[in-house]
């Protein structure tokens, strides 16, 4: 179980994020927990790319790193 949070709003967010609450038939509370947990999923997602990304210029720039991967292929992205 995670740690509460305390996080003080303005009127009118407040009141935007209360109708888009009530809009899906959740609390407050429920409705700022899924969006936060759809938040931190979308930043591990683009961490994890921004990782990948460091990987592969790292093998195109480095002949030792491409002949390590060069027995297993190109990915085609078939089956994912």
């Amino acid at each position: 179980m995670g740690h509460p949070i305390s996080v003080r709003l303005d009127e009118d967010t407040q009141l935007t994020l209360e109708d888009a609450a009530r809009e899906r038939g959740v609390g407050l509370s429920t409705y700022l927990r899924e969006v936060a947990a759809t938040e931190a999923k979308r930043l591990r997602r683009e961490r994890i790319r921004a990782q990948s990304r460091t990987v592969g210029a790292y093998v195109e720039a480095c002949a030792e790193a491409r002949e390590f991967y060069s027995d297993w292929g190109i990915p085609s992205g078939e089956g994912s």
